[in-house]
């Protein structure tokens, strides 16, 4: 919350200097920024600081900050209350579109439906304008993408239903699970045909929502569709004799659409399934293709950097020497990470910086190894295991450890000869 309290105060005094508030207005809102760090805190500073200058110049930018805090408090009434201002000037904010949308199904009644609607549906369309995903990370950055069009369908057809136009409420619905077969889309929907009294369709629904993988649903929820499964199949069959033929027939039914989906996105990022580091495919600069799983048997060093980072500019002359020390060796690869998001910039840095450009971009497996710093070092041994790893590096101790920890697991014979 620090951090964006500070955003916070960097944006405000950005605007102050343009609108040139009073001076104890600004002494008065630093002091409000600084005495509060917890969302609801400032939250309940800032609406005073708005009730103290009701004409200030920085309204806009107050009620924004206001709202951004409501969300991480999951405050729904003060997310109603200054997030329709908030996007006013904030169009294409996903998340505040999303929570404005739940906020106002939340408080119920026609008027806040009418609103939620109107908001789910810019929610909707805002996703809609995004590219298919494509290079790093685009199976996961995919499955955000329709898992967010899942979730402004889905409050778009609760909305309809407030309103009692079911109709629409049910087209929305089949849109929403559609669009992300999951436990909450498939339970709406069976939810729309509840409340049209179709109660045997909304059975086939709510046994969607017990099976179908969903790493969101808790054991809760999957408790609850179970229990009114059974009520509802019970009320209309007598019993609950056939209901597990049901359930199995959903399950295979389900099954098959999840497969489906689950190839498409492989499709696009075929690493975004993997836990082993060794399955991974990851691309040259040049476009090639690399399986780590031929290079098992031999010591992998992995060198994770990218173009922003200082320290690996100067770790780069000390990983050269660890090249030229060990990679006339048949058994030792080293294997230089890139780590940017614009790939772009990889080749005129390594051509400008003079540096070998047999670089291989990471493709998700920074995510999978958790890198969470620039630079690190891992290595892999002959059999596949991480074996080492130096997160961040120190340059008066970084060769020798190197040095160290790869002759360790190497254990057969002194380091080949300097090449050169």
């Amino acid at each position: 919350m620090k951090r964006a309290v500070l955003v916070i105060l960097c944006a405000w005094t950005a605007l102050a200097q343009q609108s040139e508030p009073s001076v104890q207005e600004q002494q008065d809102l630093m002091r409000a920024l600084g005495e509060n760090t917890s969302p609801v805190d400032l939250m309940r500073a800032l609406e005073a600081h708005l009730d103290k200058y009701p004409n200030t110049t920085q309204r806009a930018d107050l009620e924004r900050s206001i709202a951004k805090a409501a969300i991480e408090s999951n405050d729904l009434p003060m997310i109603a209350k200054y997030g329709e201002s908030a996007v006013a000037s904030s169009a294409d904010d996903f998340l505040l579109l999303d929570r404005l949308a739940y906020a106002f199904l939340i408080l119920g009644g026609d008027e806040n439906a009418a609103k939620a609607y109107k908001y789910a549906r810019a929610f909707e369309d805002l996703v809609d304008k995004m590219p298919v995903a494509t290079g790093k990370d685009a199976a996961r950055r995919q499955d955000e993408q329709e898992r967010a069009i899942g979730h402004a369908l889905m409050y778009q057809a609760r909305a309809r239903t407030i309103q009692k136009d079911h109709a629409d409420a049910l087209r929305l619905a089949a849109r929403a699970f559609s669009a992300y077969p999951s436990e909450e889309t498939a339970r709406e929907w069976a939810e729309v045909l509840l409340s049209m009294d179709r109660q045997a369709e909304a059975i086939e629904h709510l046994a969607e929502a017990f099976v179908v993988p969903d790493a969101n649903a808790t054991d809760e929820k999957r408790q609850g569709d179970r229990l009114l499964l059974g009520e509802l199949y019970a009320k209309l069959h007598g019993s609950e004799k056939g209901l597990g033929d049901l359930v199995l027939s959903v399950y295979d039914r389900v099954s098959t659409t999840v497969e489906t989906r689950r190839k498409k996105l492989l499709a696009l990022d075929p690493n975004s399934a993997l836990a082993d580091p060794m399955e991974f495919t990851v691309t040259g600069l040049d476009g090639k293709k690399l399986l780590l799983e031929s290079l098992k048997g031999k010591l992998l060093v992995m060198d994770f950097w990218a173009t922003w980072c200082v320290p690996c500019r100067v770790q780069h002359p000390l990983y050269e020497t660890l090249r030229q020390r060990f990679g006339a060796r048949g058994d030792v690869v080293f294997l230089e990470m890139n780590a940017d998001e614009d790939r772009t910039v990889v080749e005129p840095f390594l051509t400008a910086e003079k540096w070998d450009k047999a670089v291989y971009f990471e493709d998700g497996l920074a995510r999978l190894l958790n890198v969470m710093n620039i630079p690190t070092t891992i290595l892999i041994d002959k059999s596949g295991r991480i074996a080492s790893r130096m997160d961040g590096f120190d340059p008066s101790t970084f060769l020798e450890l190197m040095m160290g920890r790869i002759q360790s697991m190497l254990g057969d014979s002194a380091p080949a000869a300097k090449t050169q």
